[in-house]
């Protein structure tokens, strides 16, 4: 078994999957966690993301990393959040995308290396809570790249960090994305191939922003083999 059952190109032995959207389903439970924190607080103050702040005409100061969750900073609204997504994590664990599993599943069987990479900082807790921390040779987190000052999507950076640490050449390794800084990160690094994975119905973006392939579910590739 190889990459053509994969769906892949030949040549490809390595497989970079981004965590959130593509493995992941934990939009939701941002989601959760912030309406979770707002309903709490009996006001909004909004978002941990200064952006979000100001489309609101809240304004906060900055902070630090080190601020409490009870901090009424913008370092400190994301560190309670965190905290709750954290626990709703460990309470209620993380659904992964059960056609994500059946193809990183066939990927290990094809003798595939496989990493996740992404810009969370609870890259591994969210494995963890999804029960697949196994199924990954690497981790490529924010955590690390911050450590390594590795620039963020749409840069190549941390996808290019995945591959060396799977000892795989850009050439021979796939990137698996559903944002579109993602498969530009994945075009910019040069990668095989880029799979867009179409959660949100922007497969036309995707495409224009570097996937050579887009799907709505990765089983799709394996049952198109």
């Amino acid at each position: 078994m190889g990459a053509g059952v994969l769906g892949l190109p030949d040549g490809v032995n390595a497989c970079l999957f981004d965590l959130d959207g593509a493995l992941t389903q934990t939009a939701r439970l941002h989601a959760a966690a912030w309406k979770r924190m707002f309903d709490g607080d009996g006001k909004p103050r909004y978002d941990g993301v200064a952006s979000f702040l100001a489309s609101r005409g809240i304004e906060l100061a900055d902070g630090t990393e080190q601020d409490s969750p009870d901090a009424q900073t913008i370092h400190g609204l994301g560190n309670r959040k965190n905290d709750i997504v954290l626990s709703m994590m460990e309470h209620d664990g993380v659904e992964p995308y059960e056609g994500s599993l059946e193809y990183v599943r066939a990927a290990h069987v094809a003798g595939m290396s496989t990493a996740v990479v992404s810009s969370s900082s609870n890259a591994h807790a969210v494995l963890l809570a999804a029960g697949i921390q196994d199924l990954f040779e690497a981790v490529i987190d924010g955590q690390l790249a911050e450590h390594e000052q590795l620039r963020g999507k749409p840069a190549p950076d941390t996808y290019l960090a995945g591959a060396r640490a799977l000892g795989a050449q850009p050439r021979n390794a796939a990137v698996f994305e559903d944002a579109l800084a993602g498969v530009e990160a994945g075009r910019a690094g040069r990668f095989g191939v880029v799979v867009g994975v179409d959660r949100l119905g922007q497969a036309d973006a995707l495409r224009a922003h570097g996937a050579d392939v887009v799907v709505a579910d990765l089983s799709e590739l394996l049952h198109a083999a």
